[in-house]
């Protein structure tokens, strides 16, 4: 027997034979064309084909995933319809004199290799997007035939392989054959993973060079929660998954139990798991798996996904939509993060040598009032509409604070002044991702209304590890003693102060620190959505704890 080792994205045990899905893509052949006009109207007929496909594609994904997961299919269809990425493409023709496929193609490389290289795995997942709108126009442009119902049915179980799925693919598998998917590609938050966790079957991506079509046709079985694939398994692996497999349906089952409960321990404390979100398309998945509030909307998605600045009208809606949407829970909108791996070209932030410490988040927003003035006053806005709690980013001393809350407090008076509505108790607090905040957060404490606790770029910052690099992933210990004693002094004075501290990061999203948590005192946790139950569950299941005592 031989085990595959990748990366677990969907939980689940599925056995099955391997069969890949034969989808191969060639490059389009560059031509150059004489009538550049004419190629250019070829273009524009094929995207509104493609347009039209989209729409019968939400519809038909309406029917089987629900809301959530059509939506995607109404986000490439505005992708579509995206001046930066058509204009990309007809300017190409325009100005080289090449063929539209050509075109196409290269806008694809550019749009999702910019996604690609962003550190935010959201992001990342935002390039399978751009492939499969690309992949969708070529097909039409190269022979205008509809699209095919997805992989080809085989008979019996089938476990599903290829260097990667588009989400029009995945949206469209028939699922009483296909009962897992192996990629060699992909992140944790493509479209092939959360769909395949929707559809509650395993996934395993990031196998490589393993998987080879030479698999085809063998028996095995695909570990979702391991990330293991294990080839021509003997009869007695098959019975211990079997029975493993069995006990995850129980635990599935009993998770249920938590999708309408508050999260309080068995003594009576209450610890609220809230949903980080991207914006207001994320409403529903936090919704639906009984999100108590949103304790991370990262705003910066509103600037990374079209060619130009949004519009404190375009902010402020979305903000509206997440303060109404949660009814009176608390909304923390956490501003503008851009820069490092969040790159919007319309910034015209200049090339750095080391951009993780460089002009990012409030050294931006510091440094760029204009733009920070117009998120400031559509928050404000937005606040009257619900419980809006404003968050500073990468915060490394009180005066970026002071700078801060002096700019928000400055655009009230502003709005005073307009007889326009807002919330003058909107909470005003900030991240705890670098280990300078943490060391002086007895001083913020004494500013801030809270604190949230990033632990994602703590981690990064304190150990001196790049996360993304996996040549160094033994080197970074989410659990290292250091940051945890970071968190643990940030918590001791957000207790001194008597301010509100959550924790925002993966670390929140780790049953086996939900206990550590409690008995800090930490006040929330915010999680992706479909973390909630495990970490509403790891709550409600704890039993008496003292709160550690101020070191």
């Amino acid at each position: 027997m031989e085990i595959l080792r990748g990366e677990g994205v969907s939980s689940g045990i599925a056995f099955g034979i391997i069969h890949f899905s034969g989808k191969e893509r060639s490059h389009a052949e560059k031509r150059i064309v004489e009538d550049w006009q004419g190629e250019t109207v070829r273009y524009e007929k094929a995207r509104e084909k493609a347009t039209g496909e989209l729409e019968k594609l939400y519809a038909q994904t309406l029917e089987k995933l629900g809301e959530e997961n059509a939506q995607l299919f109404e986000i490439h269809r505005m992708m579509l319809e995206d001046p930066d990425f058509s204009g990309c493409i007809t300017e190409m023709i325009r100005k080289e004199h090449v063929n539209a496929e050509c075109a196409v193609e290269a806008a694809a490389h550019r749009f999702s290799d910019l996604f690609s290289s962003m550190e935010d795995e959201y992001m990342q997942g935002r390039a399978a997007d751009v492939k499969d709108i690309s992949h969708r126009l070529l097909r039409i442009l190269e022979n205008g035939s509809d699209e095919t119902a997805g992989p080809e049915k085989q008979q019996g179980a089938v476990i599903l392989a290829g260097d990667d799925f588009t989400p029009s693919e995945t949206a469209q598998l028939d699922t009483t054959h296909v009962c897992a998917l192996l990629t060699q590609e992909g992140s944790r938050n493509s479209h092939t993973a959360i769909f395949a966790r929707t559809m509650g079957i395993p996934a395993v991506i990031g196998l490589g060079e393993l998987l080879q079509p030479q698999l085809e046709g063998m028996d095995c079985i695909a570990d979702g929660f391991t990330g293991e694939v294990l080839l021509s398994p003997t009869a007695e692996t098959k019975a211990a998954y079997l029975e493993k497999q069995q006990k995850e349906l129980e635990h599935r089952h009993g998770l249920e139990a938590y999708r309408n409960r508050e999260s309080i321990t068995k003594e009576g404390r209450r610890l609220p798991v809230c949903a980080n979100i991207g914006g207001p398309r994320d409403l529903a998945a936090a919704l639906k798996n009984g999100a108590e509030g949103v304790g991370l909307f990262r705003s910066e998605f509103l600037y990374l996904e079209r060619p130009d600045f949004p519009s404190e009208e375009e902010q402020f809606r979305a903000y509206r939509e997440a303060a109404s949407a949660m009814e009176g829970k608390r909304v923390v909108i956490r501003t503008l993060d851009i820069g490092a791996d969040k790159q919007a070209e319309y910034f015209h932030l200049p090339k750095e040598e080391n951009p993780a410490l460089g002009m990012r988040a409030i050294r931006l927003c510091l440094t760029r009032p204009e733009i920070f003035r117009t998120q400031l006053r559509a928050l404000c806005r937005a606040s009257a509409f619900g419980k809006i709690a404003v968050m500073f980013p990468m915060i490394t001393s009180l005066d970026e604070l002071r700078r801060a809350k002096a700019l928000t407090q400055n655009i009230q008076k502003e709005l005073a002044a307009e007889h326009i509505p807002f919330d003058e108790k909107m909470e005003l607090g900030i991240m705890i991702e670098t280990p300078a905040a943490a060391i002086i957060s007895d001083l913020l404490a004494k500013e801030a209304d809270f604190f949230s606790i990033g632990t994602n770029d703590l981690i990064q910052y304190t150990l001196a590890a790049d996360r993304q690099n996996r040549s160094i992933s033994s080197f970074c210990d989410p659990h290292h003693e250091a940051v945890m004693r970071l968190i643990r002094l940030t918590c001791k004075h957000a207790r001194e102060n008597k301010i509100w501290v959550g924790v925002c990061g993966e670390l929140a999203a780790d049953p086996s620190l939900t206990t550590e948590f409690l008995s800090l005192g930490i006040d929330e946790l915010s999680v992706a959505p479909p973390s909630i139950l495990p970490i509403r569950a790891a709550v409600c299941e704890s039993g008496p704890l003292p709160l550690q005592p101020p070191t």
